[in-house]
């Protein structure tokens, strides 16, 4: 490059834009403009450290590292619910993992069932009865000892059929309850009195759960074996001969020796 004397600069043969030149006579007048320089190398440096320390948090640089550990965490969590409910419900278990649960039993024996309510040998309702002013469940009348229950229709003539069934029941060791509900309630002890059984043998069904149940018609007698199961039902009594009554009580009750 030439400088003219005058100070304004020429262009040189490599076509190079004008420049002006200043040589300081002193080299110590240049230390302002070199700390100058040094400080914008610094700053340019702690800029790109800076960023090279922000550089995973922005843009995608943070999040696809998220998302593949999530991924990850996601289907562990997954493999480890499907094992344990497989445990744990009985589902076939993934392969090479055993399940933790006891082992089935092949030769366990069937839960077995009780009879269904009703005659013929199923249980009595799960009702209650009323016997003096005590609350007692039906199956608990028979729990110990076989038991006729009689039901007694309303406006029942029927005294001496009472009297002859309480011979028979007492013959063969069973005991007698003489059972009412509702209108047909206030005759019983009265009944009771006339057939000569004790007013512990009235009971009251308040639900109409027996009628309800074995449909009676006329005196009826309900025949339960000892447990509560009911044994039969003799309808209409005494005209019915549908059976020997008898014989039925005296089944009730095993000879004693």
């Amino acid at each position: 490059m030439r400088v003219n004397v005058g100070g304004d600069p020429e262009r040189d043969d490599s076509g190079l834009p004008p420049v002006d030149v200043v040589i300081p006579d002193d080299a110590r007048e240049l230390d302002r403009d070199v700390q100058a320089y040094q400080r914008e190398l610094r700053a340019l440096r702690r800029r790109q450290r800076a960023s090279r320390l922000r550089g995973p948090l922005t843009r995608d640089g943070m999040v696809l590292p998220l998302l593949a550990a999530c991924l990850v965490l996601a289907l562990i969590t997954s493999t480890l619910l499907i094992m344990f409910a497989a445990d744990q419900t009985g589902l076939p278990a993934m392969p090479g993992h055993v399940a933790a649960g006891p082992a089935a039993r092949p030769h366990a024996h069937p839960a077995r069932s009780r009879p269904a309510t009703g005659p013929g040998g199923g249980l009595l309702p799960a009702a209650l009865l009323i016997i003096g002013r005590a609350r007692v469940p039906m199956r608990a009348v028979a729990a110990a000892s076989p038991s006729v229950l009689a039901l007694i229709p309303l406006a029942c003539q029927c005294a001496a059929a009472l009297r002859q069934l309480g011979n028979e029941a007492a013959a063969a060791h069973v005991r007698l309850f003489l059972v009412g509900t509702g209108g047909a309630m206030a005759q019983v002890p009265a009944l009771a009195a006339q057939a000569g059984q004790s007013p512990a043998q009235v009971a009251e069904d308040p639900g109409n759960v027996l009628g309800a149940t074995y449909r009676p018609a006329g005196l009826t007698a309900i025949l339960v074996s000892r447990g509560g199961s009911v044994a039969s039902v003799a309808r209409d009594l005494p005209r019915s001969q549908q059976l020997d009554l008898a014989a039925s009580l005296r089944q009730l009750s095993p000879a004693r020796p």
